[in-house]
């Protein structure tokens, strides 16, 4: 295989970036629709990654993840995210109930000691998309798993999603800076 062969099968940072902005969007939908945060009408399927997947036809809720999902993106190219966290939260008690983190990993620095999972371009190194896509089809199938053994959500519910980020990170003007949050008496 050529160099040039080779770099056309990597997968650059902004694509990447691009590539877990994609994975994200459809794991938070994909956990709306099977945790049934929303009515099952107000989704659609398309098929994703080889499998079917479930997506808001809602318009408030796919801005919102576009907004936010977007401004993820740019973090991700100039990797200042860590990880990103779906909360699902009691609409009456404002108590949280469920908590999914997706944690962030930049492969390029598994060298240094550090973990990862976004890849910067280096053909020697990289995964080819086959790879990825595999390893994004295992999650989202994970998330349709867990879902048979969680407790039933008998109450309306709503979400947000929090991104821990690196501690020089420009905030956008329309967001909050939150603290973690915590389940109590949680299992993981």
């Amino acid at each position: 295989m050529t160099e040039t062969q080779q770099k056309a099968k990597c997968i650059t940072l902004k694509g990447s970036a691009e590539l877990v902005t994609q994975y994200l969007l459809y794991g938070v939908n994909s956990i709306l629709y099977q945790r049934g945060i929303y009515p099952p009408e107000t989704f659609q399927t398309s098929e994703h990654f080889g499998l079917f997947i479930f997506s808001s036809r809602d318009e408030k809720i796919t801005s919102f993840l576009n907004i936010v999902l977007g401004q993820i993106q740019e973090w991700l190219i100039q990797r200042k995210v860590q990880k990103i966290t779906l909360v699902i939260t009691n609409v009456n008690t404002k108590e949280v109930l469920e908590k999914w983190d997706f944690k962030v990993d930049y492969e390029d620095q598994k060298a240094n000691g550090i973990n990862s999972n976004v890849k910067a371009d280096m053909p020697e190194e990289t995964k080819d998309m086959k790879t990825i896509q595999k390893e994004i089809r295992e999650v989202i199938r994970q998330i349709t798993g867990t879902v048979s053994f969680l407790p039933l959500l008998d109450c309306l519910c709503s979400f947000d999603i929090l991104a821990y980020t690196v501690p020089d990170c420009n905030i956008p003007n329309q967001w909050d800076e939150t603290q973690p949050v915590f389940i109590a008496n949680s299992q993981e």
